[in-house]
């Protein structure tokens, strides 16, 4: 169970990485993307970044 907690944290954390760089403008993939320089994409990427930090964090104990 921690290592499935684990693997689905650092999904998260990357996944909320892409969205938080594709809401800053700062990766433009794919270009048609609906996410590019939307600044909400970016808050939604800290959070769910965060839940997946959390998850790693729970997983390790």
């Amino acid at each position: 169970m921690k290592s499935l907690l684990l693997i689905i944290g650092l999904i998260a954390i990357a996944t909320g990485g892409l969205w938080i760089g594709q809401g800053l403008g700062w990766i433009a993939w794919p270009q048609e993307s609906f996410m590019i320089n939307e600044i909400k994409w970016s808050w939604n990427g800290a959070g769910l970044a965060a839940l997946g930090l959390a998850l790693v964090i729970w997983s390790l104990r």
